[in-house]
């Protein structure tokens, strides 16, 4: 197989944190992944070939294929993500090497898997609904707000005393898969009925200052381009085939 990474995707904003690493791994060691686009649409991700590899039904899944042949199937984006830092970024560059800033990591990526579910039924009850339901906006409106000044209060360094530019490690911090998993999520605050003036700014500071750090990357501003992802081949029948 000419690419042992193999990415089972769509241009979500799941599918979009898997592929901010692979291309940030991209530019410190070189490596290539096949990008295969499932068609949500048509219910792709529940067929039987792609539950053998999650039984969830949901995207992303990462697939690496080893020279003989075996391959590691791997879904959860935050699982991934840190499948792919220890296993493919051999000098820790978006991973640590102490055993108390990878736990620092760790909290944080699942700190915001866990706060996930919220911004679904926040987006959902702001403007996915057929008719308004004000009380259950309202509800996960606030409730995103409380996941926000928990991030905002870390970052500012309210309760120990420095400021940070990024959620793990120690000091400032360093960049890492805490931030990649946690990143893409955040931004969309602007679909959750927010406004950037009205209410973030005023409350969140260093929250957009964090935003805007990460969006300035080039790797990461690659592993949002929808254009991009949605160029690649979808070859389902292949990837069935293996």
């Amino acid at each position: 197989m000419e690419h042992p990474l193999q990415l089972l995707t769509e241009n979500t904003t799941n599918g979009k944190k898997v592929q901010i690493l692979l291309e940030e791994l991209q530019d410190i060691y070189g490596i290539s992944w096949a990008t295969h686009l499932i068609d949500l649409e048509t219910d792709e991700q529940k067929k039987r070939w792609f539950l053998r590899l999650n039984p969830n039904g949901r995207i992303p899944v990462l697939l690496d294929v080893a020279e003989d042949g075996s391959v590691i199937s791997i879904f959860e984006s935050s699982a991934i993500l840190t499948y792919l830092q220890e296993h493919h970024d051999p000098r820790n560059v978006f991973g640590f090497g102490s055993a108390s800033e990878r736990s620092q990591a760790l909290q944080w990526l699942f700190f915001w898997h866990s706060s996930g579910p919220v911004q679904g039924h926040t987006r959902h009850f702001v403007e996915g609904v057929p008719e308004p339901a004000p009380y259950a906006a309202r509800y996960f409106q606030a409730a995103m707000l409380r996941i926000y000044s928990v991030l905002e209060a870390h970052l500012s360094g309210q309760h120990s005393g420095h400021s940070r530019q990024y959620l793990a490690g120690h000091g400032r911090g360093k960049y890492s898969i805490a931030d990649m998993g946690t990143w893409p999520h955040v931004r969309a605050y602007l679909s959750l009925g927010f406004s950037e003036e009205g209410d973030m700014r005023p409350r969140f500071p260093h929250l957009l200052q964090w935003i805007d750090r990460i969006a300035a990357r080039p790797p990461v501003q690659r592993g949002v381009d929808a254009g991009k992802y949605d160029s690649e081949e979808n070859p389902g029948l292949r990837v069935r085939a293996e």
